[in-house]
């Protein structure tokens, strides 16, 4: 519980067995003034592991669910089926790349007012081969196509991110597998949402990447963000969506 709001954290893996236990307890140890949790629920869906993830987060204290179809999208929505009551919906990645102290200021964006609150590593720090370079080179041209087409500053479309549940419905998120966190992003901006960008630290990830790790994760990443940009700009000219002009919506946050 966070300022009377209840928080749940969602984490999609898939053989994290190495790291999920670390980010579990990291996310258990975040606390109020009053020493009461600020995460309500850890909600971990094991998306076709095949290693011990599932029961390790089990035992770390969290709730697991399963979904046997690979798909970092399709796992986000299974375990939002299990979230429907939280006020605030927080995700983070199973890897340990992320410190869950950070995740603080994006719940507390959200519970203050702001629709979508990302965790922007390239306003953080990261360590040296913590984001390879197709990835770096494939955010930032994502990010120049938002500009381009929305007219708004994006500086990632980083996983680590807090978002209200009324804003979540609102969305109605699709994608199962590699667009959704540029969906979320794009769909909150021609909705004239709140958005905005905290600094989050980027630290090399336990294990192997499922996406970054592979030419083929690569390749299918790069190809499901972008066409997930040019299905979401084609819906605006034909149904005429909303699109987000007035930058003052955008609050970039350097704390």
């Amino acid at each position: 519980m966070y300022q009377k709001k209840n928080v749940t954290c969602i984490i999609p893996t898939r053989d994290e067995a190495k790291a999920i236990g670390l980010v579990i307890q990291g996310l258990k140890a975040l606390h109020n003034e009053d020493g009461s949790p600020i995460i309500d629920v850890i909600l971990v869906c094991n998306n076709g592991s095949t290693d011990d993830t599932a029961m390790i987060a089990k035992n770390a204290g969290a709730k697991v669910v399963h979904q046997p179809q690979f798909g970092y999208g399709i796992a986000c929505l299974t375990a939002l089926n299990h979230a429907r009551s939280s006020d605030i919906l927080l995700f983070i990645d199973g890897d340990n790349a992320f410190r869950a102290t950070q995740a603080i200021p994006l719940i507390n964006a959200v519970a203050m007012g702001a629709d979508l609150a990302v965790g922007s590593r390239n306003l953080g720090c990261m360590a040296r081969g913590a984001i390879t370079l197709p990835q770096r080179w494939g955010n930032w041209l994502a990010s120049q196509l938002i500009q381009f087409l929305w007219h708004q500053k994006v500086t990632d479309l980083g996983p680590f991110r807090a978002i209200s549940q009324q804003a979540l419905k609102q969305l109605a998120m699709e994608d199962k597998r590699f667009g959704w966190t540029i969906e979320m992003q794009i769909k909150a901006i021609q909705m004239n949402m709140l958005v905005e960008e905290h600094p989050v630290d980027t630290f090399n990830r336990l294990g192997r990447s499922k996406i970054s790790g592979t030419v083929r994760g690569t390749i299918g990443a790069g190809v499901g963000i972008l066409s997930m940009i040019a299905k979401l700009r084609w819906r605006q000219l034909r149904y005429g969506t909303p699109s987000l002009t007035d930058s003052s919506q955008y609050r970039g946050k350097t704390l």
